[in-house]
């Protein structure tokens, strides 16, 4: 399965048509969204394109391929216009024996991960910040921000296939690859 991951749209109408492009030129099988759908919070400026409602319209025309965790932006309210579930907190996946914990990063994150046996990831977005890094027993990974990049950060998401993620930018360059025991 060729999976597409990405993480805070933030009701970026702009951005979140450059993702949907970006992952009908991957043939993705599903994108997973790591929540932050719609509602940009009160710490972040708008972003460009800010259009909540033309965000529904986009994302509701690809329910079918969608994945969704719960981000703390998100709420009832949001899931009332959207076609498809968005209120978990969290979902564990499990890609070519490789289990994943993903979600959006408010609750389980680095500081307070869940119950993870070694060797497992744990998939966040929250930060806008892409990450990789291997901690005492689980590996932590970030996709970035689609709208909202932090700390000079590219807009981008992530591709998972065949045991190995890929960090691209919204152009689809490549810019950061990981699997177990090959980091380049």
């Amino acid at each position: 399965m060729k999976l597409m991951i990405a993480s805070d749209i933030h009701g970026s109408a702009y951005y979140c048509q450059k993702m949907l492009e970006a992952y009908e030129k991957e043939q993705a099988d599903r994108m997973l969204l790591l929540g932050d759908l719609l509602y940009h919070g009160p710490r972040n400026d708008l972003p460009k394109g800010y259009a909540p409602k033309q965000v529904i319209e986009m994302l509701n025309s690809q329910k079918e391929n969608l994945l969704c965790v719960r981000g703390n932006c998100d709420t009832e309210v949001d899931q009332m216009v959207l076609q498809f579930p968005i209120l978990a907190e969290y979902c564990f996946l499990e890609l070519d024996g490789q289990k994943i914990f993903a979600s959006h990063g408010h609750i389980h994150n680095p500081a307070k991960p869940p119950m993870l046996k070694q060797g497992d990831i744990l998939l966040n977005g929250h930060t806008h910040i892409p990450a990789w890094e291997e901690k005492e027993h689980y590996i932590y990974i970030n996709p970035g921000s689609v709208s909202i990049p932090k700390e000079n950060s590219e807009h981008s998401y992530m591709i998972y296939e065949k045991g190995c993620f890929y960090w691209k930018n919204l152009e689809g360059e490549v810019y950061k690859t990981w699997m177990r025991n090959m980091h380049y």
